[in-house]
């Protein structure tokens, strides 16, 4: 009875052993596949994605949701940027990466979110969320209903900071869309993410993210690194008027991350320099003059007859047709008194091999124009004058 029973626990344990190296396998298996994704930060049109919808852990990514809370504070008032905050023993007690706070010392705002982006410090993390909540605990809550309140529909946090915990889960597609709520949101504090160093009490502290040295045009936002996780990174770059926002996930060494997401960037932002140049190529061939009555007080045709209204005051040169048009008519508004009335041109000009939309208002006296310019430059906004011509533009005439 014994032998048997001795005999059946051994294939008991064996049956336990061989499902935990079948786990162990096949887990690591599905653990070591990359999650990835990127959007068009205007639109927030997916550029590409895959296993984007994986529930993954999010390391420090976790402590851009804190900074979304923090900066959301400071928007409403309940902080300031000079406030002291007290360090707790278990804010001071926190495994690096950290700045190194001693419980009892106290260290403002300002400084805790410099070194939370910068250094990724889990003590500044543990401040920072001890005084938005009692606890870190009930700070983690408000985590996950801000992550809810975003449409982040698959992620918990439990933390501050991104050290391990193992409900604490996270997707690509998730990151992708606190980023996007971020850089929108709070584009005041945005350009605090393109720091590549930071001085606490003399001693200079330096990035993780080196794609903000290796990627032009690349200005935030975290890293993140644990052994379960892996190498994570959701950044964002712009060029020439286009911006992406990239988030991969799981990668085994930062080498291997950043260079994966340097790539999707370059393609990305190449696609969508593609995609506005056939865009805009289209919109041409298509152009007509508008006749509704609905939108002459706003963009009016200029008269040909008007040969002493041949001047014109340039505001701007834009990647785009859209974005020249927007910057003129909000230029019209703000400044009636010189620019009612007057006619846009958007006027396309090669430039190398790109499109360049220089953005005018013409109609003006020579006097007149030189007036309104002089107007504009009080208000630091630059322009010049230029000759006009006084037909109509068709590319002035066009309904967006």
């Amino acid at each position: 009875m014994l032998y048997f029973f001795k005999k059946r626990n051994k294939y008991k344990l064996s049956l336990y052993a061989a499902a935990f190296l079948t786990s162990m396998f096949f887990g690591g298996m599905a653990d070591a596949s990359i999650s990835s994704i990127m959007i068009d930060a205007d639109s927030g049109k997916i550029l590409s994605q895959n296993n984007a919808d994986e529930r993954r852990y999010p390391a420090s990514l976790t402590k851009l949701m804190t900074l979304y809370l923090t900066f959301e504070a400071l928007d409403k008032g309940y902080l300031k940027m000079s406030d002291k905050l007290l360090v707790s023993r278990r804010a001071a007690g926190m495994e690096p990466s950290k700045l190194g706070l001693r419980a009892g010392q106290t260290i403002q705002v300002k400084q805790a979110i410099n070194a939370l982006i910068v250094k990724s410090a889990n003590d500044c993390a543990v401040v920072l969320a001890e005084a938005l909540a009692d606890t870190e605990s009930q700070f983690a809550q408000k985590m996950t209903a801000k992550a809810k309140k975003l449409g982040m529909k698959n992620t918990t946090f439990k933390n501050a900071s991104g050290l391990p915990n193992s409900q604490q889960k996270t997707t690509a597609r998730d990151m992708a869309t606190l980023a996007s709520a971020m850089y929108h949101d709070f584009p005041h504090y945005y350009t605090l993410f393109s720091q590549k160093t930071y001085t606490y009490n003399g001693r200079k502290l330096y990035t993780h993210n080196h794609v903000l040295s290796q990627f032009k045009g690349a200005d935030g936002m975290k890293t993140g690194y644990t052994r379960a996780a892996g190498f994570n990174i959701v950044t964002s770059a712009q060029r020439k008027g286009n911006r992406v926002i990239a988030v991969t996930m799981g990668h085994k060494t930062y080498k291997e991350r950043d260079k994966t997401v340097i790539s999707m960037m370059n393609r990305g932002l190449i696609k969508l320099a593609n995609n506005e140049r056939d865009n805009t190529a289209q919109m041409y061939a298509n152009l007509k003059p508008i006749v509704s009555p609905a939108v002459q007080e706003e963009i009016q045709t200029a008269s040909a007859d008007a040969s002493d209204k041949a001047w014109g005051v340039q505001i701007g040169a834009f990647s785009n047709y859209a974005k020249a048009r927007n910057y003129a008519l909000k230029i019209k508004r703000s400044t009636q008194q010189f620019f009612k009335g007057k006619n846009i041109s958007i006027e396309p000009v090669a430039s190398g091999a790109a499109v360049v939309y220089r953005s005018k208002i013409v109609g003006f006296a020579r006097n007149d124009a030189d007036s309104a310019c002089r107007k504009l430059k009080s208000k630091n906004q630059s322009c010049i004058v230029v000759a006009a011509k006084p037909t109509p533009y068709y590319a002035s005439a066009v309904r967006y």
